[in-house]
């Protein structure tokens, strides 16, 4: 019984480590992800704290590639509602971005090629650190994103039918 009781703790605690602070739900609709990618994010503390407390918006945030860095931008993360104004960080500035100079350069490469686009997807903890997923994506027409649905429903029909049987 013990050992039952140790494994749960250890899965608590491993769930609590690698935490989703933050989705982009929308992105998944709206484009079509080709490649995603596991980056750093450069943080003050007083933003750090507003996103474990989920106060992190990803839904208008893109991806530019300048100078060799990348950079998030249109990203809101709201104030700290325990630090004074002066203390607080501006919700909509500029983040840098850590990835290897070799990932950076293959997306650069990348989205040279007309419609490709960098958006965040999500802000997740990964141990004591915040990490942003990003993804290279392609924009959907209206036609795509009907037709996508389509598949999925047709997906959640066929797992109900079996389910039944």
């Amino acid at each position: 019984m013990n050992k039952q009781k140790a494994k749960n703790l250890k899965a608590a605690a491993r769930a609590s480590k690698n935490k989703r602070l933050a989705e982009n739900r929308l992105a998944r609709h709206q484009y079509e992800i080709l490649e995603t990618l596991e980056t750093g994010i450069e943080l003050l503390g007083t933003e750090v704290k507003s996103i474990r407390a989920g106060k992190a918006n990803l839904k208008d945030g893109f991806c530019l590639i300048r100078k060799g860095e990348m950079r998030l931008h249109n990203v809101h993360i709201s104030p700290h509602s325990f630090a004074s104004g002066y203390f607080n960080h501006d919700p909509l500035r500029v983040r840098k971005l850590l990835a290897h100079r070799r990932e950076i350069e293959k997306f650069k490469n990348q989205l040279d090629k007309k419609g490709l686009t960098l958006i965040p997807l999500s802000l997740h903890l990964k141990g004591s650190w915040i990490k942003l997923t990003i993804g290279l994506s392609k924009g959907r027409k209206l036609h795509d994103k009907r037709q996508e649905e389509k598949k999925k429903q047709a997906e959640r029909e066929v797992k109900s039918a079996l389910k039944r049987y």
